[in-house]
């Protein structure tokens, strides 16, 4: 059964790669808006940060940059609204600044649905990770934390939420989670209501 689990998930990851690349062909026109109304507003219009993946690994995470460049290198949590420029704010609202995210997917560093990748200097968080056993599946673009409303301000809160996502083993909670993320105003309530029944 450890051998078919094994199996499963690597089939599951090769499709969520292939999704990957053809959603990310059918966002290029708006990626590419995008970037180039970023780039006049900072002239660095995509930012990479280092974080923590799959067996522990740290990889390069793709984002449009929706902060100064003046930010230090910290959580999305622990940096002020007040450095969010005024076209980041209106990208992030529409949940579009993890939009290069797909590349990550694409190249297999991330999934779809799972906990967020955090900073490896994040420690209380990854060492709770580490204990749940989250490090052994790949981050995701989103994740049950993220339509609860559980930022990484809360450590071990989030990784407990994290982790029952893996241990529901259900396939409907995946496109759940898609749902509840890309149409919240119609999709979350119903998300916290069968959520709430576990």
């Amino acid at each position: 059964w450890k051998c078919r689990g094994a199996v499963m998930r690597s089939l599951g990851l090769m499709f969520e790669s292939s999704a990957a690349w053809v959603l990310l062909a059918v966002v290029s026109p708006l990626l590419g808006l995008l970037v180039l109304l970023l780039f006049l507003e900072s002239s660095r219009p995509i930012f990479r940060q280092i974080r923590v993946g799959r067996s522990e690994i740290p990889f390069v995470v793709f984002k449009l940059r929706t902060m100064r460049l003046d930010v230090a290198d910290l959580p999305t949590h622990a940096v002020s609204v007040y450095k969010i420029t005024p076209l980041g704010r209106f990208i992030r609202k529409a949940k579009l600044d993890e939009l290069p995210q797909l590349i990550n997917i694409g190249r297999g560093e991330m999934s779809f649905v799972g906990y967020r990748p955090c900073l490896p200097t994040q420690s209380v968080l990854v060492e709770a990770r580490r204990d749940l056993g989250l490090f052994e599946y790949n981050p995701g673009l989103t994740g049950i934390g993220q339509v609860l409303g559980v930022d990484m301000s809360t450590p071990e809160t989030l990784a407990r939420i994290d982790a029952l996502y893996y241990r529901s083993g259900s396939k409907s909670l995946y496109f759940r989670v898609l749902a509840a993320t890309v149409m919240p105003h119609r999709f979350k309530n119903l998300f916290l209501k069968s959520f709430a029944k576990k």
